[in-house]
């Protein structure tokens, strides 16, 4: 089991020089003894409380899902404040590419929204894959004619959302979606729907295609990282590489539409439509609907510590949510400092406070408690040139 140490002796002799100050006479208490030599003062070795090591000495490198690269870049900004040895790297490819980083050995940790394959387990050998944080998925468009500043947002349901991406609803002003919509039908223009998807490996498309194999029968595209787009055979589909390509091509096309991550379109100011649920409710992605999704699947973890949470039947359920996760090696680390520093990082996102509070106000959802503990017990069991990595908390 990974074990946790929280340092006490600094508090100690703190106290001792605070009572001393104030005219008190102190209580004997354990202080570090020092010796000179070669006028260099050092303290006598005590293994329970190792020397602090430079700042940023110790850079840890993660790559992959861009769904959870706002929560991931702001807790590398804030963590130094906590543990200045260490840096975090941690680059947006998409979930497909962390993967294969993964696997390669070419960095610590991947981020992915994608659970892995058979193939993807046997060829990592030893990776375990853990959830961080749960998100929406939303949809973007662009339609001149609605002003987002009076306009009310589009509303879609699942079916609909399906037959445009088959190709089959090509104009936005079809019955089926001004069906939806009356309060605005008459401004839904008789224009070609530009469909636009993920052209690169993306978790976030993962949750996507779950949501649309969920949805209808309709869908029989499948479900992954990568699919083959119906839209694009009509001539109607188009990708962009990232959720900054998806974004970047819909706000730059007229009459387009396109999913990313409600992070990113929060931290960007971007508009999204509502959805009808599974239970006939008009919902708003947010930290709310994605709880309630998280709620309507609380018991349906793999052993593997993956599940699926598309198209849950609460009334306020966000249709499109997905928890992202991080993938580490189990045993095969031998940079015992980069492995428990790593783990210090992960337990401090995980649980801190703060950190959770973070990640809450870019629209993510932390770990419910009892998702929490099978995080924890699997992390106990990653080792370091065969011992168990032990960390203290911060």
């Amino acid at each position: 089991m990974t074990r946790f140490v929280r340092p006490t002796l600094f508090v100690l002799v703190a106290l001792s020089f605070l009572l001393a100050a104030c005219g008190t006479p102190a209580t004997p208490v354990t202080v570090v003894q020092t010796q000179v030599v070669n006028q260099v003062v050092t303290a006598t070795p005590d293994m329970s409380q190792p020397t602090p090591l430079p700042a940023g000495s110790v850079q840890i490198n993660g790559a992959g899902s861009t769904f959870q690269q706002p929560a991931m870049s702001d807790w590398a900004y804030a963590y130094p404040l906590i543990d200045p040895s260490v840096v975090i790297n941690y680059q947006g490819v998409g979930s497909g590419a962390g993967k294969k980083a993964i696997i390669g050995n070419t960095v610590d940790f991947a981020g992915s929204d994608s659970v892995l394959t058979a193939d993807e387990t046997t060829q990592g050998k030893d990776l375990q894959i853990f959830p961080i944080l749960a998100g929406a998925v939303v949809i973007m468009y662009n339609i001149p004619e609605l002003d987002p500043t009076k306009d009310p947002v589009v509303i879609l349901n699942g079916q609909a959302l399906v037959d445009i991406y088959n190709g089959k609803v090509t104009k936005w002003n079809d019955p089926e979606i001004t069906a939806l919509n009356p309060q605005i039908a008459a401004k839904l223009p008789a224009k070609q729907i530009t469909v636009v998807h993920r052209s690169d490996g993306s978790g976030t498309t993962e949750i996507f295609t779950n949501a649309l194999t969920a949805f209808s029968s309709d869908w029989t595209a499948g479900h992954g990282t990568t699919v083959d787009w119906p839209a694009d055979k009509t001539g109607n589909g188009i990708g962009g590489k990232g959720s900054q390509g998806v974004s970047a091509v819909v706000q730059n096309t007229p009459y387009a539409i396109g999913y990313v991550e409600y992070s990113f379109a929060k931290a960007n100011g971007i508009s999204f439509a509502q959805m009808v649920n599974k239970a006939g409710k008009t919902v708003t992605a947010g930290p709310d609907s994605v709880a309630s999704a998280m709620n309507d699947f609380a018991n349906a973890f793999t052993p593997a510590l993956t599940a699926v949470i598309v198209n849950g039947g609460g009334d306020g359920s966000w249709p499109i949510t997905g928890y992202t996760y991080d993938i580490i090696h189990t045993t095969s680390m031998t940079d015992c400092v980069k492995a428990q520093k790593m783990l210090e990082f992960f337990h401090w996102f995980l649980t801190d406070p703060s950190a959770t509070k973070r990640a809450t106000a870019l629209g993510f959802v932390p770990l419910p408690d009892a998702v929490l503990q099978q995080v924890e017990a699997a992390l106990g069991k990653v080792t370091c040139n065969g011992q168990p990595v032990t960390i203290m908390t911060k």
